[in-house]
């Protein structure tokens, strides 16, 4: 694992580190989460696209256009 160094509001960071204290956990885990869902969020933006795309490949309509109410029904 590497190290980095980060600069903040010395208030942020014990506020930050408080919670952290708090859920039982720590100010570095967290970022670590925070990192891990950062790094990946273009890739599930990406792979949601790619999905809408291979289903319109393979859903039909007919041409038939639905009301908000009906796409929402479940």
């Amino acid at each position: 694992m590497r190290n980095i160094t980060f600069s903040a509001d010395e208030r942020l960071i014990e506020a930050a580190r408080d919670r952290a204290l708090r859920e039982r956990t720590t100010l570095n885990e967290e970022f670590r989460r925070w990192l891990q869902a950062y790094a990946l969020r273009e890739n599930r933006a990406q792979t949601a696209m790619a999905t809408i795309s291979e289903l319109q490949t393979r859903l039909r309509t007919g041409g038939r256009r639905f009301t908000r109410d009906e796409m929402n029904e479940r």
